[in-house]
């Protein structure tokens, strides 16, 4: 049986404001600023909001409600991300000899390598809605807890697994890992921010439209 893909310019009737659904959420969209692993704001990303389907949204909530009890709060770095961005991403990468965001993302890699070793998909999850990238703010400090690396950086010492950090760097991890799976989230074994819902509402659907609440309301 062959699998088609759908794409969906017009109807984003099944996405929410992340924030309207987890108003203490932190948010700070990487692509819609200059920081991150191009070095410039990604196309389709026309405002710094998180939007998520409505059943990812619901199941992230009920993370952020668990992490409250514990201190935490949930801080997003990205999550619905149009198909027109990941073709940005595409054509950076085969096209594009800028490297000068290299030293802070991917200084152990050539840029090929990012799509051959799974950081970077010609085809995201992120375009299906259901996906999020985050970590923990400690709600004593304000700050970010330690990773042991961060949000991003293309290596080796970002998989989940990796056993070259300390033990709080790796409890700190699991701390969000064990909420999400909880609620219904799965990981990817190369980046300790990334989940997807496992019971996403559209598992074969690719969205095209802009990263704007604006859109949302229209």
């Amino acid at each position: 049986m062959k699998s088609y893909i759908s794409y969906d310019t017009m109807d984003p009737s099944g996405f929410v404001l992340l924030s309207d659904y987890v108003p203490n959420i932190i948010q700070e969209i990487r692509y819609f600023s200059t920081y991150n692993f191009i070095g410039e704001r990604i196309d389709g990303y026309e405002e710094p909001c998180a939007l998520l389907t409505k059943e990812a949204a619901r199941a992230l909530k009920s993370v952020s409600g668990e992490m409250i009890v514990q201190g935490y709060r949930l801080k997003v770095f990205d999550a619905y991300r149009p198909a027109c961005a990941v073709k940005h991403f595409v054509l950076w990468g085969i096209e594009d000899t800028d490297i000068r965001m290299k030293p802070y993302f991917y200084p152990e890699l050539q840029k090929q390598e990012l799509f051959d070793k799974g950081y970077i998909a010609k085809k995201s999850s992120h375009s299906r809605g259901s996906t999020v990238d985050l970590t923990l703010l400690d709600m004593n400090t304000g700050k970010e807890l330690d990773m042991g690396s961060p949000f991003d950086l293309f290596s080796e010492a970002s998989h989940p697994d990796y056993k070259g950090i300390t033990e709080e760097q790796y409890e700190n991890r699991m701390i969000l890992r064990r909420s999400m799976l909880r609620n219904g989230f799965l990981p990817m074994d190369c980046e300790w921010w990334h989940f997807t819902l496992d019971k996403e509402p559209y598992p074969d659907t690719y969205f095209e439209f802009p990263v704007s609440s604006q859109y949302l309301r229209r």
